[in-house]
């Protein structure tokens, strides 16, 4: 047989295709290849039918040898079988990056699977990668969100799909050189043929999966740049990654925040895990496990592990044991499984300075807090403390929003506080509350006193001062920080700092008028009332008392604890001489015995309290009492004398001379107007009061929704359908319902629903 040269390379043949043109060419049978070369039949027949692609080396050679062939002949031969055993070896398992198992009891989170099929699936520009990046705190289960999708996706990938754990968590992360080499391993590359350098690796690692339909899992990611060499270039791969960081500084890619479970959810969950004994614990009792969980993954699985394997304990007497704040993070625990271990290990990549604002901020007594605030906590500057805010929202510690303010979770709230009773001194923070608790008191006092007539801007404000500057500034801060400086009223109080305390639910009377139905008035001045009381000061008891009276005045409360309360007050102001107390105890009595049906009393106790007022030259007051003294002559039928009276309070407060506070004025003066027109529709002169109506209602659309809005919209439905116009009458009866949901009245929201969509 003559030796061969390059006649068969000319064109690009596979190995199989190859080795049968080179048989034939010389004549042979696979059986006479057989004989010469010492290869079996049987492996030969592979070899051309491509079942063998990557022969091994000894055995491409002794088939060369026996075909004579030479030159670039033989070495192409060789070369073939060489590629395809690397080809082989690139899509045999190979135990690298292998895919955990999925739990059996994944519940819920459909919607983001759904988000991660469209994103794997959908089409994309030409040359763009395909990355989806999913963030959240400690606890939500990102890993197991992961793995679930990558089991879901594996159809859809059938040249692998590998997880790597990246140890973003921990005190080392693992080196990229590292990341690429596990990954190109897992892909099939032996360890001679992966490059040496980061570059080398991670343009091999980019070349493998253009060509591939892989799926990457890169879990735990410790930050950008440990991930970018990581990402794939244009091609089949897709890459998914998951870190507690936010990774802002990764482009190109799509982002996917977790949150929490929802309830019914996490309750499922639960369920899932205790298996047969969820019928005797019950759904109720599992349904406030899962809520004192707040929805973390971690957490419902460790306290369904409890359960699961304490099978006398019920979840009854679990939840009781979970009641109390101060003992609840130590409840987290089953085996290895600790919900404090998975918030330390973000705790301890924080720098020094966050670690001290998140484990401060513990003291804040709402659930939200702007920098501001947090810069009083940990005593540093503003700018210092967005930075500190920004590294704890970026690892998962703290939860932003797009109003500047920011949350914990539940449970890492509770993890904070455990960390400062550790990490400082209890006469640090005894301290530290203090300070907090008289710098919470002294923003809203300062506040609240925007809208006092005594009062308005501060003098020489300070820095902190400075974000109250304007009465729209003081009302937005302390509707924002609501729960924080009443918590701060709360801790003052429980300390005995009752002049503190008092000072602040004084501020408060004005700005009250402006959120007629905060929930927490109530709580605000029967704080006032018991610091008074504790001081012995008569006329603030009754001043309070009369603060408290006018909470209960508003609808959906009781007046004959009304009437009670205002009689109390209106003792204490005699008592202590009090004059202008015993007048408005006097306003307080007329507003309850109008409610309770006793219009006669009412109109006399309302002229003692607007006689006493004029004749103080408490022109704010003396409006206050007019428009009161006419709702009781309203109720009492004597509609032409109510009419004068709501007339003259309209006057006063468009009078720049009536010595009213402007601010007031301006506020209370639209809902006379809106008595006037209630009155005007009384005496029959509907067109004068549907006029009158629409401009109070008009004016009154920036308030807040109240019961004084929602009567006058309803006494402006009702006359425009007495006037046959009943499309208007229809739209602002639907306004109406909209405020009376507001307000919370569910019955006169049904009321007014049904006048808007009834038939004609």
């Amino acid at each position: 047989m003559s030796p061969r040269g390059s006649g068969l390379i000319a064109e690009r043949l596979s190995l199989a295709e190859l080795l049968r043109r080179h048989r034939r060419a010389g004549r042979l049978t696979l059986e006479q290849l057989a004989e010469a070369s010492g290869v079996s039949a049987r492996t030969l027949s592979d070899m051309e039918r491509g079942r063998s692609k990557g022969p091994q080396h000894r055995t491409v050679a002794a088939v060369a040898d026996a075909l004579a062939l030479e030159g670039d002949a033989r070495k192409q031969l060789i070369e073939l079988a060489r590629d395809g055993r690397l080809r082989d070896h690139w899509t045999r398992p190979s135990g690298l990056c292998e895919l955990p198992r999925s739990v059996d009891d994944f519940i819920g989170r459909a919607a983001e699977l759904a988000w991660i099929e469209d994103l794997v699936h959908a089409e994309h520009a030409p040359g763009a990668p395909v990355v989806g990046l999913v963030t959240g705190s400690a606890g939500l289960g990102k890993t197991t969100f992961a793995v679930r999708s990558a089991h879901a996706l594996r159809p859809g990938f059938p040249d692998g799909v590998f997880f790597l754990d990246l140890f973003g968590m921990s005190q080392r992360p693992l080196a990229v050189d590292d990341a690429l080499g596990l990954v190109i391993g897992a892909l099939g590359v032996a360890d001679q043929q992966i490059p040496a350098d980061t570059q080398g690796r991670a343009s091999l690692y980019r070349s493998l999966l253009r060509d591939r339909r892989v799926l990457v899992v890169l879990d735990n990611a410790a930050s950008e740049d440990q991930v970018r060499p990581l990402l794939p270039g244009e091609g089949a791969g897709r890459v998914l990654v998951t870190s507690r960081r936010l990774l802002a500084g990764l482009e190109g890619v799509r982002r996917l925040v977790l949150g929490p479970l929802p309830p019914a959810e996490a309750t499922q969950l639960l369920t899932g895990i205790v298996g047969e004994r969820s019928a005797s614990d019950g759904e109720p009792a599992l349904a406030h496990l899962a809520q004192l969980c707040g929805g973390l993954p971690l957490a419902v699985r460790i306290i369904g592990n409890r359960l699961a394997s304490r099978p006398g304990w019920s979840a009854v007497e679990l939840a009781a044991r979970m009641s109390d704040e101060e003992r609840r993070l130590d409840q987290f625990k089953a085996g290895d499984l600790k919900i404090a271990n998975a918030f330390g290990m973000s705790y301890d990549q924080l720098a020094e300075s966050a670690r001290r604002v998140f484990r401060r901020l513990a003291v804040v007594p709402g659930r939200d807090f702007d920098a501001l605030l947090a810069a009083v906590v940990g005593g540093i500057s503003i700018e210092d403390a967005w930075d500190a805010l920004d590294e704890l929202v970026d690892l998962g510690l703290l939860m932003d929003s797009t109003s500047g303010r920011y949350r914990f979770h539940d449970l890492v709230r509770l993890f904070a506080r455990d960390r400062l009773r550790q990490d400082e001194p209890a006469a640090e923070r005894t301290a530290l509350t203090g300070r907090v608790t008289s710098w919470l008191l002294r923003m809203a006092t300062t506040a609240g006193r925007w809208f006092e007539p005594a009062y308005g801007r501060p003098e020489r404000p300070d820095a902190d001062l400075a974000v109250l500057s304007v009465p729209e500034q003081a009302e937005l801060w302390l509707r924002v920080n609501v729960a924080n400086w009443l918590g701060a009223m709360r801790f003052a109080a429980s300390r005995g700092e009752y002049a503190a305390v008092l000072d602040c639910a004084e501020s408060m009377h004005w700005f009250s008028d402006r959120w007629v139905h905060g929930p927490h008035w109530h709580e605000v001045f029967t704080l006032g009332a018991e610091a008074a009381a504790a001081l012995g000061d008569l006329a603030q008891h009754a001043t309070q008392l009369n603060y408290l009276a006018w909470v209960q005045g508003i609808p959906l409360r009781n007046p004959e604890t009304m009437l009670r309360t205002a009689a109390e007050a209106l003792d204490l102001a005699t008592r202590s001489g009090a004059t202008v107390q015993i007048a408005w105890s006097h306003h307080y009595t007329a507003i309850a015995l109008r409610k309770l049906g006793r219009s006669g009393e009412a109109v006399v106790s309302a002229s003692r309290a607007m006689e006493m007022f004029k004749s103080l030259g408490d022109a704010d007051s003396y409006y206050s009492s007019l428009s009161n003294l006419g709702n009781g002559l309203r109720d009492d039928g004597r509609h032409k004398e109510a009419l004068e009276r709501y007339r003259e309070a309209f006057a006063l407060a468009g009078d720049d001379e009536s010595g009213m506070t402007p601010s007031i004025a301006a506020h209370l003066r639209p809902y006379t107007l809106a008595d006037i027109g209630g009155c005007l529709g009384l005496l029959g002169r509907r067109a004068e009061a549907i006029t009158a109506l629409t401009e109070a209602t008009v004016a009154m659309e920036s308030f807040d929704s109240n019961y004084m809005r929602a009567l006058a919209l309803e006494t402006l439905a009702a006359l425009l359908a007495e006037e046959g116009r009943t499309d208007e009458s229809r739209r602002t009866y639907a306004r109406t319902a909209e405020v009376f949901e507001a307000i919370g009245d569910a019955e006169a929201h049904r009321r007014c629903r049904d006048l808007a969509t009834a038939a004609p």
